[in-house]
C-alpha cells in the first residue's frame, strides 16, 4: 500500500499532533511492525516492541518536550520523508538543568503500507540554552 503525498503529508501531521500530547500509545500506531529506528548516538533499534520500550522512560522522564517542523520534503515514489525539526524541551545538561534547550535535527523516514519502517535521526552536535550555543555531551 502506498500512500499519495497528501496522505503522507496528513499522516505526518497526525503522528507530530501524538509527539505534541506526549501521546506513546498513539505515536506507536505510526511504526511499521519491523521499524528499524537509529538515534543520533548511532544505536538502534528493530521492532516495534524494543522500540516502545526504548521510548516509554523518554516519554515518562523527560518534561514537557516538543517537536517543532522546520520543513518537510515528501517523496511520494520513493514513500520517503526528509523532516528538519527543532526539539524543545527542559535541559538536562549540567549547570543548565531544567532550562529550555533547543536542539536541531532531521529524520529521514522510510514508510512500508502506510507505517515508518526505518526512522533515521540526525542531529546537530550543539544546543541552544539562554541563548548560547553549546557543545552537545556525548
Amino acid at each position: 500500500m502506498k500512500l499519495s503525498r497528501k496522505e503522507i503529508s496528513a499522516f505526518l501531521k497526525e503522528w507530530n499532533l501524538a509527539w505534541a500530547n506526549h501521546d506513546l500509545d498513539k505515536v506507536m500506531t505510526f511504526s511499521h511492525d519491523d521499524v528499524f529506528f537509529e538515534n543520533w548516538t548511532g544505536a538502534y533499534i528493530k521492532g516495534t516492541s524494543a522500540l516502545r520500550n526504548a521510548w516509554e522512560p523518554w516519554f515518562n522522564n523527560h518534561g514537557d518536550f516538543r517537536f517543532l517542523d522546520e520543513e518537510t520534503f515528501i517523496d511520494e515514489t520513493l514513500q520517503k520523508v526528509l523532516y528538519r525539526w527543532v526539539l524543545e524541551w527542559p535541559s538536562l545538561e549540567p549547570g543548565f538543568e531544567d532550562r529550555l534547550e533547543i536542539r536541531r535535527g532531521v529524520d529521514v523516514i522510510h514508510l512500508k503500507d502506510g507505517k515508518i519502517l526505518n526512522k533515521l535521526t540526525y542531529t546537530k552536535t550543539s544546543i541552544e540554552i539562554d541563548s548560547q550555543r553549546l557543545s552537545l555531551h556525548l
